[in-house]
């Protein structure tokens, strides 16, 4: 399930942050490969923003990931 503000909240996206760190590209090295600002990466991190799903696939594409990998929770509700 896709992580919805309002459906499940958001919480911080360590899967992100672990795949972009194995690639040893920083906030702002994945913000300019996908056109976006530094702020938007921590804040998608942190869990503060809830990205498009374009954004979605431009990081996955550039991290080499699914959208499964990085921002698909296990529904744990049931």
């Amino acid at each position: 399930m896709l992580v919805q503000q309002g459906v499940m909240g958001l919480g911080k996206n360590l899967r992100l942050k672990s795949a972009r760190a194995a690639l040893d590209m920083s906030q702002k090295d994945l913000a300019d490969a996908v056109g976006v600002t530094r702020q938007t990466i921590n804040a998608i991190e942190n869990g503060d923003y809830n990205p498009t799903i374009r954004l979605c696939i431009k990081i996955c594409k550039v991290l080499g990931k699914t959208l499964n990998d990085i921002f698909w929770e296990e529904d744990t509700y049931g």
